[in-house]
């Protein structure tokens, strides 16, 4: 594979402190998940480290909050420029540590200029609201209004799949509201964020407001909580770490973004031949590892075997192999790991009576797009998070049946419908206990500016820039007692 953005004379990379690359003691090698091929070594921040970089954020934290919003958001959109200059070479940086599809990494990078774009407006539209004080018989004469003030030093920590994008719907949100960050990136994706730094840095961001630790999870992670610096973590990631860094968190605020295994139901009256193309991309996009990724899909008994076959024959024709390709549709996983485990949820899947309708094999790292028919409930491809190229299809004999499937969940991220009943539609939004209800799409659908999250073990709070801010700022109420 051509190694298009690292330079193979100096693959050790350092961390980024207070508005400088600083070395790192020790480095873990980083490799490739298509072609396994070593492609940088990444700094394990120390202890000592982590703190400096802590104490960095915490020092200009007053800076940053006294900032003009205009001039936080000239930075954003310096920023939103310089991605667009160098959308090419990040696009290849993504796709060499994460194996993304080079045509979707390119369009990741359109949504992350976008995202930033919308951290610089939102900076201009920090506002609170003015309070009828003398609604209450003890409230006359007197004038309230609410602001929002930032809350301080925010922990990032970030996931593998939207190296980009996902950083920056934590990046974007806290400098737009006047905060600093602390940015721990997912060990396998290092790359994007050092790119991040390189670009920010040159956008006119204060030193020390943005620095990038890497290093072990549970290390850097579990210093960030602790810190009684650090006054927000916002995290993306499984389940189990969110539930973790709920538990020891305390009083700090916490957003969790943690996945989900979303479903989507196709009532009889739907056209066909319009909806598989979404439905294709929903659950191979990325080889499946989104957290909206389109997991479980149940179609209406009357139309399911022509659903079947026709998304079958669809799911053939992707094209699977290098992501620096610009053909490649699917590459491979994450890590030889996920591959392992993917495959043996469906040879589990199978031995309990599910068939394969097509894939369940892998070519080098890839796995191949998989379709699993006759899963019930209760078998890990369905009421796990996959995170892999593995979508099943059911049929079912109601909407009514639908809805109760996908509730039958320990997640509740999103979840879509297709028909062209306006009742069955307002009926289903009502009853599915998800954050968001796609109606007429998959699932997987979502714009930058949107209020995204979910609930149940989906998480707690939400993302998307103007809602992120809420989550990062403090409401402050003033009374003036004119008597």
């Amino acid at each position: 594979m051509k190694n298009a953005t690292v330079n193979k004379e100096d693959l050790k990379r350092k961390l980024f402190i207070n508005g400088e690359w600083v070395v790192g003691e020790e480095h873990a090698a980083l490799f490739s998940p298509y072609s396994q091929e070593k492609i940088a070594d990444i700094p394990q921040a120390t202890s000592y480290q982590i703190e400096e970089a802590i104490n960095a954020a915490y020092s200009v934290r007053e800076i940053m909050a006294s900032m003009p919003s205009y001039k936080r958001a000239e930075i954003l959109e310096n920023l939103s420029s310089l991605l667009k200059k160098n959308e090419q070479k990040a696009a290849e940086i993504i796709a060499l540590e994460a194996a993304k599809p080079l045509k979707t990494a390119l369009g990741e990078v359109a949504r992350t200029i976008e995202t930033y774009k919308f951290a610089a407006e939102e900076a201009k539209r920090i506002h609170g609201e003015t309070i009828p004080m003398d609604a209450a018989i003890n409230g006359e004469n007197r004038i309230g209004f609410t602001s929002r003030e930032p809350i301080g030093v925010v922990g990032a920590i970030t996931p593998f799949n939207f190296p980009m994008n996902l950083v920056a719907h934590k990046v974007g949100p806290a400098i737009a509201s006047g905060n600093t960050i602390v940015l721990k990136p997912a060990s396998q994706t290092p790359l994007s964020a050092y790119f991040l730094a390189e670009l920010l840095e040159e956008a006119g961001l204060p030193k020390g407001a943005l620095n990038v630790v890497t290093g072990s999870g549970r290390i850097v992670g579990d210093q960030l909580i602790k810190s009684d610096k650090v006054k927000m973590i916002t995290f993306t990631g499984s389940p189990e770490v969110g539930i973790s860094i709920r538990n020891k968190a305390g009083l700090k605020k916490v957003t969790l973004e943690l996945g989900s295994n979303a479903g989507v139901i196709v009532d009889k009256d739907t056209d066909l031949e319009k909806i598989i193309p979404r439905c294709i991309m929903g659950a191979f996009s990325n080889q499946g590892q989104v957290c909206i990724s389109l997991q479980r899909i149940y179609v209406h008994e009357e139309i399911y075997e022509q659903f079947k076959n026709r998304f079958i024959s669809a799911t053939e024709k992707l094209v699977c192999g290098d992501p620096l390709n610009m053909e490649t549709e699917v590459s491979a996983l994450i890590s030889p790991q996920d591959v392992d485990r993917s495959l043996q949820w469906i040879r589990e899947a199978v031995a309990e009576g599910a068939e394969v309708g097509i894939g369940g094999k892998t070519e080098g790292n890839v796995l191949l797009p998989t379709v699993m028919l006759k899963a019930k409930q209760h078998m890990k491809v369905s009421c796990q998070e996959v995170f892999a190229p593995i979508v099943l299809i059911n049929p079912i004999s109601s909407v009514k049946e639908g809805i109760k499937l996908i509730n039958d969940s320990k997640y509740g991220l999103q979840a879509g419908i297709f028909t062209t009943d306006i009742q069955t539609a307002l009926k289903t939004a009502k009853e599915l206990h998800v954050g968001g209800v796609l109606i007429n799409d998959v699932p997987t659908y979502r714009v930058d500016h949107m209020p995204y999250g979910g609930v149940k073990d989906s998480g707690t709070g939400r993302e998307g820039i103007r809602y992120a801010i809420e989550e990062m700022t403090e409401l402050k109420l003033v009374i003036f007692n004119q008597d």
